[in-house]
Formats: structure tokens, C-alpha cells, sequence
């Protein structure tokens, strides 16, 4: 699961949770599952995304509105407007499935490059605008601050091969074995239909899909790539489920063919998953796996290609020192960030970039107090950046403006008042802020104005206790100490008056109660006796 956004940010980016949902502004990078889990039941306007993500989308989660979505597309601006201060976004293409795309803000909050999934290329970050990409020697013009990176592979050391000549592999290997009558390709996920298009293309020959069996598969190749695909189960080329149990069924497929005196079938992983994550069954493994200029069979039959879709450790390397951001946070759980070396060398090592703009990111009162070690541990190993002013000139053409005031808004904004979290704290874990007040520490004491009281308020406040002395008499006191349904009567009436004591009050029992649902002990309701002497006192004044 993608990592929740910052509180201090108005956005949330592929994350779908009651804590997102409170964001005003929603961003979809691509249409994977694990970047849209939830989204049926947290999703509210509006939704940031390519037509084709969410077209894809709908397949998956067919109760969604259209209407929630903005459509943005690769190299397209826009103008989002926000009450804590406009912002602008712009898409860029994200080399990873079709519709993918990364996201460049810009705002009073810094400016932040979000890469959803990605395998950044030459290409891709060509397409940022120039003052933002640096060169040999040379820092960019005008740094990112952060860099919200996909560091999926970032643990994994050797250099993988571009997916173009993994697709070569794939075709060399096809060659290479005339007599499989059948070649099955595990090619389901979404991102490498450009293998069974060079495929088709290469052999003339269109690729079986079981509609039956995999029917998301099925509606996502007729959407994409709709002139490659057959129906008919007696074509040479076909789609094989590469998750689960794919030794398992790869297994079978031999058995079958060789039962019925056939030529055993040519079974092809074009993944990086053996390669990267994948545990060993046998020690000759370990050294097949170092291969990447050919396909490798392993003991069960299948013939793997290191095709990947994510960057390795040494393209992001690279990427970053040719974009020079301020700092870096890794956008997958196990914050993979602080294990690359430009993160080492020029992020995690500059204490000097904490400062005001890493409170506001975080949404936190005060963080000058703590140790380079306590910050470090309240950080979770994520890194955020101190904001600067943006003095460079924008060359791309006048974005557009997308105002989301004329149209209905299914979220909340954040409330104004929030308790100190951490990046990958309560935001990470989608706690939402308590509703009651806290304990006071201090022994203060509230009093009541009654100076200037006109007559209409007294009757309202003489409704008010009248109301007050009949619920107090209905409730008995003994059963809150047991029940959290009285409980929330106590806490509605606090929000009806001001306290004039403090909670130390309460019965001992009932403040252990309190605490053991792990919520703040609210105030007092105020005495009968304090508010009837002062209507008393404003009386005699009048």
C-alpha cells in the first residue's frame, strides 16, 4: 500500500482511507489495484486521474461516479483551487502501464514531484520542465524540495536491462524453441501489454485469453490492445495467470503434454519478480538469477526474463543526481529511501533542513526540542525538506483553472486544531483526531460574564437549565461508570456548555474508564449551584 500524504498537504495521492478522504483534493497515479484499494468505500470529489486510468478503474469498482473524477493528461497543467492557497499540478508519463502518470505540485507548500509507480528513463525525466533537471557537475536552477519516490526495487543492486531488450529476450527465446507447438505467456498484469503486442506483431499471430477464467484481464487487453487478442483456445499463443501458483500450474501443463506424447510447452515469466523477491528453491538459483543478457529456465519448467516496470536501485541513483531534490520519501511502506546513497550523502546527513516548512508539511506545532536522534526515530525513516519561495520563470503554456467550488463536495476539510503526528504515524496509520477535550493540566478556573445580560437571554439561559435539571434527574450517574452509552450523553452536553471545573472531579473509577478506551477524560459539566447564583447576581445588578 501507497504511504499517506503529509497532514500539512491538501492532497492525497493512490491512498483510499478515512484519514485520505478528509483531504480536499484526490490523485490517482495509475490503475493497480494495491494504488486503488479502498477507493470504493473512501473515494469522494474530486479524483485527479488520465481518461484511461479511470476507464480502467470502472472495470474494478463499477459504483463509482463518473463524475467524481477531473481528467488530467500526460503533459497537461492545471490550476487547482484551495482555501489554503492555489496550487498548480501538472501530469508527466510514468514508463510504467498504460495511463500512468506522475505528479508535479507546486505550491505555497514547495514543489513536490510524486512518482506514483514508475521506471524513470531518460525520457521521462526530459519531460520535466528544464529548471528542475540538473546536469553533470551542475545543480537544476530551481531544486525540487521533495521527491515522493518509488522505491520498490531500491534494495535490488545489479542493473536490470530496459524493457525493450527484455522484449527482445522474449522474442529470441520463442525463436529458439520451434517445436513448442504452445508458448504461454504470463503476461496478465497490467504493463506488459507491449510484450504480446511485439509478440503478435513478430510471430503473426494474435494471443488467446481466457475470458472465463480471467475476466479482468480479458476487458483490460480489449480496452488497450483489442486487435491482438483471440478467443479461440487452439492458438499457439496464450495468456497464463502468473499469480499464484504458477510452478504449480506450470507443472501440470508439462505433465499434460507429455502424457499425450506432445512436445513440451514453452512456458515464459517476463517478470523481475523471480530475480528480485523470489526465494531460492535450489542453490543453483542464485547464480541464474545474475543472468540478464538471455532467458534462464529454472527446475520447474519456466523460462524467466528480468522485465521490469519499477527502477532499479541504480536508475534511481541516477535520476536523483540529476534532479538534486532536497529530500526524498519512499512512497512504499518499508521506507527504502534511506538505503540509496544520494539519500546517505545529501538528505538524512543535513540536519540544517529541518526547519519551519518541515513543521508545516507535517502540520506540527514545534519539532526544536528534539535530538537529531529523537527526530530521526519520529521521522520513521522519511525525509521532508524545508520549503523556499518559487523565483523561476514557468515556461510551459497558462495551465487551467479547476475550481471546485461549483460543484458538490462529497469530503471534509481538515479541522483547524490537530495533535502532533509524525510522516508515518497516526497519518500513516488513518486515525482521525478525537472530538473531545482534552484534560487540563493546570488548576485554572473559567467564570461566567453576566454583565449586560438582556432579558431575552435570561429566558433562554432559565430554558437552558430547565432542560438541564430534568435530563440530570433522568440519568443515572452509576451506570456511566459501566456503560460508554452515557458516556456520550456527558460528552454532548459538554458541548452545550462551558465548563466552569475541571475533570479531576470525576469518580476515580469513571476516569479509568475513560482511559482505557484511550480517549482524552472530558471537562465538567458545570454545577447547578454556580449557575443559579449567577442568574441570581445578574438580576440583582439589573
Amino acid at each position: 500500500m501507497p504511504i499517506e500524504m503529509p497532514r500539512g498537504l491538501p492532497f492525497s495521492v493512490d491512498t483510499w482511507t478515512p484519514c485520505s478522504k478528509r483531504k480536499r483534493h484526490h490523485f490517482l497515479t495509475h490503475a493497480h489495484k494495491d494504488h486503488a484499494q479502498g477507493m470504493a468505500a473512501h473515494a469522494s470529489y474530486p479524483i485527479y486521474s488520465t481518461l484511461l486510468t479511470k476507464t480502467l478503474i470502472f472495470h474494478y469498482y463499477t459504483q463509482l461516479d463518473g463524475s467524481m473524477f477531473v481528467g488530467i493528461e500526460v503533459g497537461q497543467s492545471l490550476i487547482v483551487e484551495d482555501p489554503d492557497g492555489d496550487f498548480t499540478v501538472t501530469a508527466f508519463d510514468a514508463n510504467h502501464c498504460p495511463g500512468a502518470v506522475m505528479f508535479l505540485f507546486e505550491g505555497n507548500f514547495g514543489n513536490i514531484l510524486h512518482t506514483g509507480d514508475c521506471r524513470l528513463t531518460p525520457e521521462c525525466l526530459q519531460s520535466l520542465p528544464d529548471k528542475y533537471i540538473g546536469k553533470t557537475g551542475k545543480q537544476p536552477m530551481c531544486p525540487l524540495d521533495y521527491i515522493f519516490l518509488d522505491c520498490t526495487f531500491g534494495q535490488f543492486p545489479l542493473k536490470m536491462p530496459s524493457r525493450y531488450t527484455a522484449i527482445q529476450q522474449v522474442i529470441n527465446c520463442i525463436w529458439k524453441h520451434p517445436d513448442a507447438r504452445t508458448v504461454y505467456l504470463t503476461c496478465d498484469l497490467l504493463g506488459q501489454e507491449e510484450i504480446l503486442v511485439q509478440v503478435a506483431q513478430t510471430f503473426g499471430e494474435k494471443i488467446f485469453v481466457d475470458k472465463a477464467n480471467n475476466l479482468e484481464c480479458f476487458k483490460s487487453l480489449k480496452l488497450i490492445v483489442p486487435e491482438i487478442i483471440s478467443e479461440d483456445p487452439s492458438s499457439r499463443f496464450q495468456l497464463l495467470d502468473g499469480f499464484p501458483k504458477l510452478y504449480e500450474r506450470a507443472e501440470a501443463k508439462i505433465a499434460e503434454a507429455l502424457a499425450h506424447f506432445r512436445p513440451e510447452p514453452l512456458i515464459i515469466r517476463p517478470s523481475s519478480q523471480w530475480y528480485a523477491c523470489d526465494e531460492g528453491h535450489f542453490e543453483t538459483e542464485k547464480w541464474r538469477k545474475e543472468r540478464f543478457d538471455q532467458a534462464v529456465r529454472d527446475p520447474y519448467g519456466v523460462w524467466h526474463i528480468c522485465y521490469s516496470i519499477h527502477s532499479s536501485r541504480d536508475e534511481l541513483e541516477w535520476a536523483l543526481q540529476l534532479l538534486a531534490p532536497k529530500w526524498v520519501v519512499s512512497t512504499t511502506p518499508s521506507c527504502r529511501a534511506m538505503e540509496l546513497d544520494y539519500v546517505k550523502t545529501n538528505c538524512f546527513n543535513n540536519q540544517q533542513a529541518f526547519s519551519r516548512s518541515l513543521q508545516k508539511l507535517l502540520d506540527i506545532s514545534a519539532v526544536a526540542s528534539l535530538g537529531p536522534d529523537e527526530l530521526e526515530k519520529s521521522m520513521s525513516c522519511s525525509h521532508v525538506v524545508e520549503n523556499i519561495s518559487i523565483s523561476c520563470a514557468e515556461t510551459r503554456s497558462e495551465p487551467v483553472v479547476i475550481s471546485t467550488r461549483q460543484r458538490k463536495r462529497l469530503s471534509l476539510s481538515p479541522p483547524s486544531k490537530r495533535r502532533m503526528i509524525t510522516l508515518f504515524g497516526r497519518a500513516r496509520l488513518g486515525l482521525c483526531d478525537s472530538t473531545f477535550q482534552h484534560e487540563s493540566d493546570s488548576m485554572e478556573r473559567v467564570s461566567i460574564e453576566t454583565k449586560h445580560v438582556s432579558s431575552k437571554k435570561e429566558d433562554v439561559a432559565e430554558l437552558k437549565l430547565e432542560q438541564l435539571h430534568k435530563t440530570m434527574k433522568k440519568t443515572d450517574f452509576a451506570e456511566i461508570e459501566n456503560t460508554s452509552e452515557h458516556i456520550n450523553i456527558e460528552n454532548k452536553k459538554v458541548d452545550v456548555f462551558s465548563p466552569i471545573s475541571l475533570s479531576n472531579g470525576y469518580n476515580g473509577n469513571l476516569r479509568r474508564f475513560y482511559r482505557s478506551m484511550n480517549v482524552p477524560v472530558p471537562q465538567r459539566l458545570p454545577s447547578l449551584v454556580a449557575l443559579m447564583d449567577a442568574k441570581r447576581s445578574a438580576k440583582k445588578r439589573m
